[in-house]
């Protein structure tokens, strides 16, 4: 048997997330939609279930499997007390296509005090995600932008 070339996860945290009622497969194909995820690995069991995934989204390694409550003395808790973060280049399109696919408002996209264009989603597996962007860089994007010319 063939060893799969492992992805370079090196440096920072990866977070390695449950995902509950056998639905890390439909998880995949929501962070591809909501987030651009690149899918990197996929290791399923015989009964259908995913022991591992790895997937690179914006810029970062993410890592997940479907419950394996026989193996890990219960069921999995829900998702609770930690957000996911995207720090992007344009916060309103990542948010837009975040919404388009299936994404929540949990805190409403807005100009924060400190200083980033911010707000978070709820996944539909409920894990939250929150999106932002540096507010200086989101006028840059905005300047940079043609001038609409009246019709």
């Amino acid at each position: 048997m063939e060893r799969e070339e492992q992805p370079d996860r090196s440096g920072g945290i990866t977070p390695h997330i449950t995902i509950r009622d056998r639905k890390a497969a439909d998880a995949i194909e929501f962070y591809k939609r909501a987030f651009g995820a690149e899918e990197l690995m996929r290791h399923p069991t015989d009964d259908g279930r995913l022991m591992h995934a790895s997937l690179k989204i914006n810029g970062g390694h993410l890592m997940l499997n479907d419950d394996f409550p026989e193996h890990m003395g219960g069921p999995s808790q829900p998702p609770a007390s930690f957000v996911l973060h995207l720090d992007v280049p344009d916060a309103d399109a990542a948010w837009k296509t975040a919404l388009d696919a299936g994404a929540e408002v949990r805190f409403e996209l807005a100009d924060q005090f400190w200083g980033d264009r911010y707000g978070q989603v709820k996944d539909p597996f409920g894990f939250i995600w929150s999106i932002g962007a540096p507010l200086d860089q989101q006028q840059e994007r905005v300047s940079e932008q043609p001038a609409a010319t009246p019709a």
